[in-house]
């Protein structure tokens, strides 16, 4: 597996090795041992998984709080995402600063994301299906997001925003600047 690091700390793309012949391919897209070994340990213990029916469909920025804070793993089955995640460790040199990946079911790369960022992502094809893992249980008390499109974070979706379809609760998310983060640099793992 490559395992690309990302300019903010801990934020990594993984792209399992694939395997082909004339039937097609096989691949390991999660191995907790070879992951451990590139300093990523996760303890994975819930799946998910979306599908948007139209290219433009933004789900994000998105958090949970501790102590329910998720790690995920994130790969798309079907079609391409632009996914964003922002550091919001308070204490962070990249406290604000966020960095986006193109994930496509063709290349077959994954982005980890640790605990203590938001995270989201727009699809950019029809009937897009994502899939993540991540380290702890839903915890509806714990949910929260931030406005996708605010201004001060300024980021580039891929796409214009009069094309973007978002959820009721995305939409009323809070500001950037309004927000108090609940992570620490020294409480995210």
């Amino acid at each position: 597996m490559k395992v690309e690091r990302m300019s903010l700390d801990g934020v990594a793309i993984l792209t399992p090795a694939r395997h082909g012949d004339a039937r097609g391919y096989f691949s390991e897209t999660w191995n907790r041992q070879r992951l451990a070994e590139a300093g990523i340990d996760a303890g994975f213990v819930q799946d998910n998984e979306s599908l948007s029916a139209t290219p433009g469909t933004v789900r994000g920025l998105h958090y949970q709080a501790p102590p329910s804070a998720q790690a995920k793993l994130v790969r798309v089955i079907s079609g391409r995402i632009r996914d964003v995640v922002v550091d919001v460790r308070r204490g962070s040199p990249g406290f604000g600063k966020w960095v986006a990946v193109e994930l496509s079911a063709e290349a077959g790369n994954q982005l980890f994301v640790p605990q203590g960022f938001l995270h989201g992502f727009v699809t950019l094809t029809p009937d897009t299906l994502v899939q993540y893992k991540v380290d702890n249980y839903y915890d509806a008390a714990a949910d929260g997001a931030v406005a996708w499109n605010d201004p001060d974070l300024a980021i580039d979706w891929g796409i214009s925003p009069d094309q973007a379809t978002v959820s009721a609760k995305d939409a009323a998310a809070p500001a950037f600047s309004t927000w108090m983060s609940p992570f620490s640099r020294e409480t995210s793992t």
